[in-house]
């Protein structure tokens, strides 16, 4: 072992200078990247939200007395007609008051033709003599009190009348059910909604959005609103109305866009996409590829100006995208910036330019 040691450390002598140049061998090596040529140019992020078509005018149609649903003619995506019937309820309670009134009213106009022929006799006798003033004045007042009777049955008459017509629920305007909450056998209680029809006519694209995003947009512009399954149907349409409230579960706006009358394909409940422009600034767009750190903030590796090297530039960002990086600052127009290689980098490392921008 003793004669060994010597032998490898003469060995090891002996390689020393060749592992010695090796790191200096590497390191003078060029990195290959690849570059672009940073150009300023106006950009708009373009906000994209998600919602659904929406009638402007919906009617929740219920019945006005409690009672059994008996029929039912309607059903959800059913187009109806301003007065179409859409259910009823058991109307034998209230047609037998309808009954009940009319006989009432049959006694009261008796009672009035009786008064008025006894009064009319009455007034023949006083005029003769032959009957006194206060038997005339008690026939006068049975005429008036039966005249009463008469109205007051007539009033009974059709309140009775009015609740069987209440019996049946009808639509209030053309237009398609969007929703039904009630059925056959079902007690139905006054007020209610049993249906909720959307009024034929101008639609809206209803939005739910975070209150933020308005602090981008300059001012209410147009909004492109398309079909999620189908963007090529596409409708124009300007914002209409804007909740003065945020909702407390989702912390949104809810934003309605008139759209007026749209393609046949934006049906009731489709959901569409709102594509909004926000403000215009001058920015340089790079892949996402480009985009490396210096001490913890956003940086990008920008050729010197000869292209031997290349330096560690820090930059703004103002927008993400779904595969880039939006620079508003700290680039000038000209500088040719790394997009591929950039990993390899190092300050003081010599750089090779291949594709794209190379000479």
């Amino acid at each position: 072992m003793k004669l060994l040691l010597p032998l490898i450390a003469v060995c090891c002598l002996a390689l020393s200078p060749a592992l010695a140049d090796a790191p200096t061998e590497a390191g003078s090596r060029p990195v290959t990247v690849r570059v672009v040529t940073a150009r300023p140019a106006p950009y708009a992020e373009t906000l994209v939200l998600t919602g659904e078509i929406q009638a402007r005018v919906s009617s929740q149609l219920s019945f006005r007395l409690s009672g059994r649903i008996a029929e039912r003619f309607a059903d959800v995506g059913d187009h109806v007609t301003a007065g179409s019937l859409l259910a009823r309820l058991d109307p034998s309670q209230q047609a037998a008051d309808v009954a009940n009134a009319e006989a009432a009213l049959a006694a009261a106009e008796a009672g009035a033709r009786q008064a008025a022929s006894a009064f009319d006799r009455q007034k023949a006798l006083l005029d003769k003599g032959f009957t006194t003033q206060s038997a005339f004045d008690a026939a006068l007042r049975a005429v008036r009190t039966t005249g009463g009777t008469v109205e007051s049955a007539k009033a009974a008459l059709d309140i009775a009348r009015s609740n069987l017509s209440y019996t049946e629920l009808r639509a209030d305007a053309d237009g398609i059910v969007t929703t039904r909450k009630g059925d056959v056998g079902e007690i139905a209680a006054a007020a209610r909604p049993i249906f909720i029809v959307a009024a034929d006519g101008p639609r809206d694209a209803v939005f739910d959005v975070y209150e933020q995003l308005f602090l981008s947009i300059p001012e209410l512009p147009d909004v492109a609103v398309s079909l999620v399954k189908d963007p090529s149907v596409t409708a124009s349409g300007r914002v209409r109305e804007i909740s003065p409230t945020v909702a407390a579960q989702t912390g949104t706006v809810r934003v309605k866009v008139d759209i007026g009358v749209p393609p046949a394909a934006m049906n009731l409940g489709a959901p569409v996409t709102g594509h909004i422009e926000g403000r215009q600034t001058s920015a340089v767009v790079l892949p996402a590829s480009a985009l490396t750190d210096r001490n913890s903030a956003p940086a990008v590796w920008v050729l010197d100006t000869n292209g031997a090297g290349a330096e560690l530039r820090p930059i703004g960002i103002a927008a993400y995208t779904t595969d880039g990086i939006v620079i508003d600052a700290g680039l000038r127009d000209g500088d040719r910036v790394v997009i591929d290689g950039g990993k390899l980098l190092r300050p003081g490392a010599a750089v090779e330019i291949v594709g794209g921008d190379a000479p």
